[in-house]
C-alpha cells in the first residue's frame, strides 16, 4: 500500500494535480470552519459569563489556532496574517454571540458548532497541506490538526477538560475525514468532490458520536 501510495503521490505531483491555488468550495469550507470555530470559543465564554475582550479572544484562538500550527509546519505564511477578513470573521461570531441571550448558545450548540468546523477544517487542512507538496500522509495528520487544536486551545483556556478526552469520537471522526480526502486525491477525484464527501462524511460520524455517544473501546487492562 506504501509504494502504491507514493508513487500515485508522485504521478500527481508531476502532473501538477495540487494546485498552487486550493478550489473555491474548499476555500469555503475553511471559511464556515473559522466561524463555527470561532462561535464555539465565545459560546464557552458565554457559559463562563466572561466580558467582551473575553470573547473576542477566545473566538480568535479558537478559529486560526489549528491553521496556524499547521501553515507553520507546511512552511507556508499564517494565513490570517495577510489579510483582514479572517480576525473580521472571528470577531464577527464573538459579537453575534455576545449580542444574543445566553440561553441561545447551550452546551449543546457548543457541540455542534465545533462538529462542523471540525468537518470543514479536516478536509481544507489536508488540501492545503497537499497543496504545499506535503506527502500523503504527513498531510493527512494536517487535516487532523487544523480540525483539532483550535478545540484544545479553547478548552485549556477556559481552564475545562479538553474535547478530545471525552470519551464519543472526535479525533476519529477528523481523521475519517482527512483520510478520505487524501484517499480520494489520490483516485484521482476533484477536490471539490473529495472535499464534500469527506466533510459530510467527518460530520457524519461526528454527529453520531453526539446524539448517540459512539465511541471507540477504551484501554481497561
Amino acid at each position: 500500500m506504501a509504494p502504491l501510495c507514493g508513487w500515485a503521490y508522485k504521478r500527481m505531483m508531476q502532473s501538477g494535480f495540487f494546485p498552487l491555488t486550493i478550489a473555491p468550495v474548499l476555500e469555503a469550507l475553511n471559511y464556515a470552519g473559522i466561524v463555527l470555530f470561532a462561535a464555539s470559543g465565545a459560546v464557552l465564554a458565554a457559559e463562563k459569563r466572561r466580558d467582551l475582550v473575553t470573547f473576542a479572544f477566545f473566538a480568535v484562538a479558537t478559529g486560526v489556532g489549528g491553521g496556524t500550527v499547521r501553515d507553520l509546519l507546511i512552511g507556508a505564511p499564517v494565513f490570517w496574517t495577510r489579510q483582514n477578513a479572517t480576525l473580521g470573521l472571528c470577531l464577527g461570531a464573538a459579537m453575534l454571540v455576545w449580542s444574543t441571550p445566553v440561553r441561545f448558545w447551550t452546551s449543546r450548540v457548543l457541540l455542534w458548532c465545533d462538529a462542523l468546523g471540525l468537518a470543514a477544517f479536516s478536509t481544507y487542512g489536508v488540501a492545503k497541506a497537499l497543496a504545499f507538496g506535503i506527502a500523503p500522509v504527513p498531510a493527512l495528520l494536517m487535516g487532523v490538526f487544523t480540525a483539532c487544536l483550535g478545540g484544545i486551545i479553547r478548552d485549556m483556556l477556559a481552564g475545562e477538560p479538553s474535547i478530545i478526552m471525552r470519551s464519543e469520537l472526535y479525533v476519529t471522526a477528523a481523521a475519517l475525514a482527512s483520510g478520505l480526502m487524501v484517499g480520494l486525491s489520490l483516485a484521482g477525484l476533484p477536490s471539490y468532490a473529495a472535499g464534500g464527501i469527506a466533510t459530510l462524511a467527518g460530520l457524519i460520524l461526528r454527529g453520531g458520536a453526539i446524539v448517540r455517544g459512539w465511541e471507540l473501546p477504551i484501554y481497561r487492562r
